[in-house]
């Protein structure tokens, strides 16, 4: 079982909307999938109650005990993907302490670059400790043929982890699957589904 943690302490993001494609993207190539919402907003769970989980499983635990009682949910699982909560707290750090992964989602501008520098600075004690874990950044809600995006991707190297070469681009597919309680593979929008299933691949290739 691998534990992959969608975090940012700046809201707005796209920590939801790519926990439930890439969890999925997972889901369609048979691995069993849990969506774990950290966040006390309860996001996933809105969208899960949608459709009364018919999508992928969504379970709330929205508390700083959250390394612990992961435990109790989460077997039989291949993958358990944490949709973190917004802001630098106990949720967000204990996030860090049960995951193997933690990818972070990140707008092209500056305020989200430097909304970042104190996750990543969690990140790298526990790495400095010897926790195996990893990290990557991912830029979202980027808009097409602009500079901003490929510029963002070069200042994020500055902060010593991985950018994913797959973006997440603004489309209006994003958006209104979510409100439907579904994913970009239950619309037409073949380019969104293209880049999810990217992200899953370099995703796996870590």
């Amino acid at each position: 079982m691998k534990t992959i943690a969608i975090l940012n302490q700046k809201g707005g993001v796209g920590k939801t909307t790519l926990a439930i494609n890439l969890a999925y993207s997972l889901k369609q190539d048979g691995h069993k999938v849990l969506i774990v919402d950290s966040d006390p907003q309860g996001s996933a769970r809105d969208w899960n109650n949608e459709t009364e989980g018919a999508v992928v499983p969504v379970v709330g635990l929205d508390r700083a005990s959250l390394a612990n009682d992961i435990k109790a949910v989460t077997s039989g699982y291949d993958f358990i993907i944490v949709d973190g909560a917004p802001q630098l707290s106990a949720h967000m750090a204990a996030a860090v302490k049960c995951a193997d992964m933690i990818l972070i989602p990140v707008k092209p501008s500056s305020l989200d670059l430097w909304a970042s520098s104190d996750l990543v600075e969690i990140i790298k004690q526990r790495q400095e400790i010897g926790v195996k874990l990893q990290a990557a950044f991912i830029v979202s809600q980027a808009i097409n043929n602009t500079k901003l995006a490929d510029e963002v991707s070069e200042v994020l190297l500055e902060y010593g982890l991985p950018a994913f070469q797959t973006k997440v681009m603004n489309r209006v597919s994003y958006p209104d699957s979510i409100s439907n309680g579904k994913t970009v593979f239950h619309t037409q929008d073949k380019k969104a589904q293209d880049e999810i299933n990217s992200i899953k691949e370099e995703l796996l290739q870590c």
